[in-house]
């Protein structure tokens, strides 16, 4: 009987361990410190003269979940989000004073751990 629990023992000794392995390689980090199974999008946004666009709301989709995340531009245009999932597509697109963009879409496919799209408005 002792053999047995001792041998339960060491199989459920060796299951946490590989637990605790994988569980590392998931939080493993880049060289900046952002976990390397996340990715980020950013880019500017434009109006229909090329000019940047400061004060336009950014809003991100997740086809998945259809949370929408936003944005508000920076100086020069500039938006940005970070901690996205590389298993999902996501759709963007930016409003300033009625105008609107087209939609873009990030996909899944797109291996870059940071993409960079750009938004004009019409």
């Amino acid at each position: 009987m002792y053999r047995r629990t001792g041998l339960g023992l060491i199989a459920l000794l060796v299951l946490m361990g590989g637990f605790s392995i994988s569980s590392a390689l998931a939080d493993k980090k880049d060289k900046n410190g952002e976990p390397t199974n996340q990715r980020s999008v950013e880019g500017t946004v434009t109006d229909s003269k090329d000019a940047p666009v400061s004060g336009a709301v950014v809003y991100i989709k997740n086809s998945k979940t259809l949370q929408i995340r936003s944005f508000i531009t920076k100086e020069q245009g500039k938006y940005y989000f970070h901690s996205l999932s590389p298993d999902v597509d996501y759709e963007l697109h930016a409003e300033s004073n009625g105008a609107t963009t087209g939609n873009k879409t990030l996909s899944s496919f797109d291996s870059r751990k940071q993409a960079i799209i750009n938004l004009k408005l019409k």
